[in-house]
């Protein structure tokens, strides 16, 4: 046994190892992985002393079971699962200290659907293609490649910053995790031009519902009109439907509509290239939202230009580097 570890009682429903992902081989089919919602594992990470790029765990809609066999310190962000030490409930967003035998469990979800828990070293297992993050469709990374199991031993870091028992962030501070009037910004993309006007129209005008169908390769959305598509010929090397392209790449964001009747946004597991058309892609700045989404949860799209989506960046780059000015010290 590692000399500071986690192990895990019970696993939660998806508990992954996950750190800010490994950009630079989307060209050899691997996606960038990380954490479905970056600012809150930066947050997280930040509230216990550690690097941004830290390795944490993400967990969904249920959270895990873990006993610490050293002391540690802890914070739990994104979603609100709210945190239990030995059955006593402990803030989000804030960090507290755990006493080696101590278990870390959590209470049932409130809102979002990810929340991420950070711990002062980081996890650490061993980097692959400079990462820590699991990509378990590939078996790649993370802990032996997969979700976490029950007995599964989880080594921890050695701290390296100042402790910061205490460290909180306050509520202006945070993303707050929307249950309705959710909008998800889209610059329309090279096959705008497939659908006719009005389903162009429609697909903003629409309210779509997150379907039970979304994890960390994809989100899918049901509820609104069918597409229809401008009459073509079929290119050669695209199949019949009107939805088919010639195989391209598709990047981060990008929203495919299989047959025109349910956009599917692929997300931070998901291939990096196929033949469906691409209507658009979701802005960067709100990629995090959506990895928050819940299923049957209304949301809309929104076109927005490519200078609004930069302008929407330079405001998220902001948030992050206005973390460690909003968080408040204690202990």
């Amino acid at each position: 046994m590692a000399d500071r570890s986690i192990e895990v009682v019970k696993p939660g429903l998806a508990t992954t190892v996950q750190d800010l992902g490994r950009p630079g081989y989307y060209h050899l089919g691997l996606p960038l992985s990380g954490a479905m919602d970056r600012f809150a594992l930066i947050a997280a990470n930040r509230l216990v002393g550690n690097e941004d790029g830290a390795a944490g765990l993400e967990a969904v809609f249920l959270g895990p079971e873990l006993r610490f066999t050293s002391d540690a310190l802890v914070a739990v962000t994104g979603a609100e699962l709210p945190p239990k030490l030995d059955g006593v409930e402990q803030p989000l967003w804030t960090a507290f200290a755990v006493k080696a035998g101590q278990v870390l469990s959590f209470a049932f979800l409130k809102s979002g659907a990810r929340a991420y828990i950070a711990i002062a070293g980081g996890i650490d297992v061993p980097e692959v293609l400079g990462s820590r993050s699991t990509y378990a469709l590939g078996a790649l990374g993370g802990f032996e490649g997969r979700a976490l199991k029950a007995g599964d031993v989880v080594p921890l870091g050695t701290p390296s910053g100042a402790w910061r028992e205490g460290a909180t962030l306050p509520p202006e501070g945070r993303r707050p995790v929307q249950a309705s009037g959710v909008e998800i910004r889209v610059v329309p993309g090279l096959y705008w031009h497939r659908v006719t006007e009005d389903a162009q129209a429609g697909f903003f005008e629409d309210t779509w519902k997150v379907a039970p169908e979304a994890d960390r390769i994809g989100y899918r959305f049901r509820g609104g009109k069918k597409l229809d598509f401008v009459p073509r010929e079929q290119p050669f090397g695209a199949g019949s439907d009107p939805s088919n392209i010639v195989d391209s790449c598709y990047p981060y964001g990008s929203i495919q509509v299989p047959g025109g009747t349910e956009p599917i946004v692929l997300h931070r597991d998901a291939v990096s290239g196929g033949g469906y058309f691409m209507i658009g892609t979701v802005i960067a700045a709100d990629m995090d939202l959506i990895g928050q989404l819940q299923p049957h949860q209304p949301v809309r799209f929104t076109a927005v230009t490519l200078d609004e989506a930069l302008q929407a960046r330079v405001v998220e780059k902001a948030r992050v580097q206005g973390l460690e000015h909003s968080l408040r010290l204690g202990g």
